[in-house]
């Protein structure tokens, strides 16, 4: 008999409820061996392969350990010391710590500088910030998309709004000089002018380049608009110092927590505090008020109760930050991008801009006679992980010219110059093999023939050659991490 009654109430017998209790205690292999399966497969992806996604990195055994904590459990909606729920002493000090490594990880005056925390990424960062800042149907302007910025810096095309901030916002993109690849700062100017924005985007999310922040703060005053840094992709550089900082110049800083930076996948905001301006007429300081916007608009504007268990993960990650080997780490992502992006270069590639300053690199494959989605196939079916992006000039985002390279995660396995060196053939021969396969087919064959072509015996066996090599080279360097699972 599986319960009893007792009155009104059905209980569990006693055999039931001594098995809930070994449920909850029981580990995942045993509990759900085919989730705890696919968990396993996918480590193994990342143990044998090439991991050069730009936007990747592999987080630390602590930040994981604090990512999978007890913090998981609690519900604290509010902010430090001013809770919806009762038991959060501890989340106040986990969140409190937080932001204290947060402004100490960037070298920030807490007199001068605030940040939240509790966004639940970069694009519900981001939104916050517009929403906080920005009234219903306002301007804003961002890199566009495919000149290298990101969906949620106001994307949108000819024929519809892609991006729901350009749905909610007003958005005029500014674009990258087609010939060069940079930004065209005086573009910007002229079309800001014209286009009086109430804030200007700085952020990239496939830019190879600095920004120039300076130029930026000095169009955002002409304009009287606010300068927001995005600096998802590049804020651990930015925490190491191994790039210009957007501190020096923004009004606020947007970023992820999980790219260069190594954490979990997370989100913060940081703003200024104090004064913003003096009125010429009166001499009266004019002050900044962004706190209570961008936390009202994070909370209880578009989110609720924060992952504190990710807050815990970022607080370690921030705390790593701060080491002189964070330092170095970083000083080695930027030079082994340098090194890939020569490297390729003297294999015959163009790389947009023609080098690189930060942690990634666009490949142009136009020279080649082939595109993004087409070698980006392949090269994942080598175990090398890249991702297809348009590069300056192109007329479709649904066949895009370039490759997207990034050094954060390898370089976080130990891989140095030599090793990139190496990857830089391994991807050339992905290419050679996409070549031969064009080679083979009509210059008209979609996409989808292209890929059914792959399943052909000759390359798949050129394939697989490929990916035993790429396999047993990547399987001799080690994967931060859990050492189980």
């Amino acid at each position: 008999m599986a319960n009893s009654t007792q009155g009104d109430r059905v209980l569990p017998s006693a055999a039931l409820w001594a098995s809930h209790k070994n449920m909850v205690m029981e580990p995942l292999e045993s509990n759900d061996p085919e989730v705890h399966n696919i968990i396993k497969k996918e480590k193994q992806r990342q143990r044998l392969g090439l991991e050069l996604i730009a936007s990747e990195n592999f987080a630390s055994r602590a930040v994981l350990e604090a990512l999978g904590s007890c913090m998981n459990n609690k519900y604290s909606e509010g902010y430090p010391g001013q809770r919806y729920y009762g038991g959060t002493e501890f989340i106040d000090e986990l969140e409190r710590l937080c932001q204290k490594r947060a402004l100490q990880a960037y070298q920030l005056d807490p007199q001068k500088w605030g940040v939240n925390v509790q966004p639940y990424s970069g694009t519900p960062a981001n939104f916050a910030v517009y929403t906080a800042l920005v009234e219903p149907h306002g301007r804003i302007m961002g890199l566009d998309l495919p000149d290298g910025g990101h969906l949620t810096h106001g994307f949108m095309t000819e024929k519809k709004k892609i991006s729901a901030t350009s749905v909610f916002f007003e958005s005029m993109p500014y674009k990258v000089n087609p010939k060069t690849g940079y930004i065209d700062y005086d573009q910007l100017e002229a079309n800001a002018q014209l286009f009086h924005p109430k804030l200007i985007i700085a952020g990239v999310s496939c830019y190879s380049r600095n920004l120039d922040y300076a130029r930026m703060r000095k169009i955002a005053d002409s304009n009287s608009a606010y300068l927001m840094a995005d600096m998802a992709h590049i804020s651990g550089l930015v925490a190491a110092g191994v790039v210009p900082s957007p501190f020096d110049y923004c009004d606020i800083v947007s970023t992820t927590t999980h790219k260069t930076l190594r954490g979990c996948r997370s989100g913060m905001i940081f703003y200024r505090k104090g004064t913003r301006s003096v009125d010429p007429k009166t001499g009266k300081e004019v002050l900044y008020n962004l706190e209570s916007l961008i936390n009202q608009a994070v909370f209880p504007g578009l989110q609720g109760g924060p992952h504190n268990h990710a807050i815990a993960g970022v607080a370690v990650a921030l705390q790593q930050a701060m080491t002189p080997e964070f330092k170095a780490y970083q000083q080695q992502v930027v030079m082994n991008c340098k090194v890939l992006s020569t490297a390729l270069i003297e294999l015959g590639y163009d790389i947009v801009t023609g080098g690189t300053d930060n942690h990634l690199i666009l490949v142009d494959l136009r020279s080649k006679g082939t595109d993004g989605s087409r070698a980006e196939r392949v090269l994942e079916l080598c175990s090398i992980a890249c991702n297809k992006n348009t590069c300056p000039g192109d007329v479709s985002a649904l066949r895009p010219s370039g490759l997207r390279f990034g050094t954060p995660a390898l370089t976080s396995r130990g891989f140095l110059q030599d090793d990139f060196r190496m990857v830089a053939q391994y991807i050339h021969k992905g290419i050679e093999l996409t070549l031969r396969v064009q080679k083979d087919m009509s210059p008209k064959a979609t996409l989808k023939e292209f890929k059914e072509k792959l399943e052909e015996e000759k390359y798949r066996r050129e394939l697989k050659v490929l990916k035993e090599e790429v396999e047993a080279f990547a399987g001799t360097f080690p994967l931060p991490g859990l050492p189980v699972l």
